[in-house]
Order: structure tokens, then C-alpha cells, then sequence
């Protein structure tokens, strides 16, 4: 079958699904990867927590840049980051997390940038894609994706890279959002 047809085929049965069907496998994804961190974070051993807090802004600058680097299969750090976070600043750990998190997202980004056909025509990688047309919508768009745990963040990576964004408008968006939130984790983890 030509790839227009599977095109037209699964269109097809994605408007045939109830609408609540449509969301129920980004639902679940977030639902497991939240899960995953609460159970990282409390199996965290405590010596782990010890010899990378010796590391300090180190520590949480190379667990989230090996943590986001993966693509598609998320790797739960928050606990991890949140374990490091007292004795540092708040301001420190946002700026370790937010530069070691964009450069392991800058994977997908440069995955995409190469041009292989990685990720699956949904109705949400045809939103981002419309969306990473305009720059500027491009930039709060991937902001306000990368902000809160999203998995599906990669999708949007991969596409940006795809469309040939600007390396400059993927970095700025997503390291400000990721500021934030690693600024959130560290207020939670005790950061002073």
C-alpha cells in the first residue's frame, strides 16, 4: 500500500474512534511516566543521592543532559534532582537542569534535523508542524510543551529539527521553560 493510502487509511480510522479514544494513549503515557518518577524518587538509594550531591550543579547539569537525551523512552530524574537540591540555590539548580535538559533534548531536535522519517503522522505531530511554521508561535508553543513533564515533547523535537527551525528559536524556548522547571523541582527538593 502507497503511503498516501496508509495515510488516508488511518485518518479514516482515527475519525471512525470516539473522541475521549483519542487521548486516552497521551493520558496514559503522562499517567506512567508521573508514576515512574514517584517510584525512581523513593527507590533513590541514598548513597546514589550522596556521591552525585558531592557533584552539586554538575550533578543535576549530567543526570538531566544523559536523562533527556533519550528519545521517546523517558528516564525519570526528578526525584533524583529534587534528592540534590538541598544545600544548593534554587537559581542554580534551574540554570544546571535547564542547560543539561536542552542540550540532551537537542538530540531529538538534531534526529529530526537529519531527516528520517521517525515519528508517526498523528493529529498531534500535524498540530506541532502547523504550529512550527510561524517562528514566533513556534517559540511559545515548544515552550509551553517542554515546561511540564510532557513526553511527548520528542515528537515536537524531532519535528522542529525536521522543518528546519532555528536551532537558536528550539534552544531559547526550551531552555526558558526548562528554568522553570527545574526552579519548581528545586523549591520542592529544598533548595534554598
Amino acid at each position: 500500500m502507497s503511503e498516501t493510502g496508509r495515510q488516508a487509511t488511518h485518518q479514516t480510522e482515527t475519525a471512525t474512534m470516539p473522541r475521549w479514544r483519542t487521548g486516552l494513549r497521551p493520558a496514559l503515557v503522562a499517567a506512567i511516566a508521573i508514576v515512574l518518577n514517584i517510584i525512581a524518587y523513593l527507590m533513590i538509594p541514598p548513597d546514589l543521592a550522596y556521591r552525585l550531591g558531592a557533584l552539586g550543579y554538575l550533578g543535576v547539569f549530567l543526570i538531566t543532559l544523559i536523562s533527556n537525551a533519550t528519545i521517546v523512552v523517558p528516564i525519570p530524574y526528578f526525584g533524583l534532582v529534587a534528592a540534590l537540591s538541598p544545600g544548593l540555590s534554587v537559581i542554580g539548580v534551574g540554570l544546571a537542569g535547564a542547560l543539561g535538559s536542552v542540550l540532551g533534548e537537542s538530540v531529538s531536535f538534531f534526529v529530526g534535523r537529519s531527516g528520517r522519517g521517525v515519528v508517526e503522522q498523528t493529529r498531534f505531530y500535524r498540530w506541532v508542524q502547523r504550529q512550527l511554521e510561524h517562528p514566533w508561535r513556534a517559540f511559545f508553543v515548544l515552550f509551553a510543551l517542554s515546561a511540564p513533564p510532557n513526553p511527548a515533547f520528542d515528537v515536537a523535537g524531532i519535528t522542529a529539527g525536521a522543518m528546519g527551525l532555528p536551532y537558536w528559536i528550539f534552544l531559547g524556548a526550551v531552555f526558558l521553560a526548562r528554568l522553570v522547571r527545574f526552579g519548581i523541582i528545586a523549591l520542592f527538593g529544598g533548595a534554598t
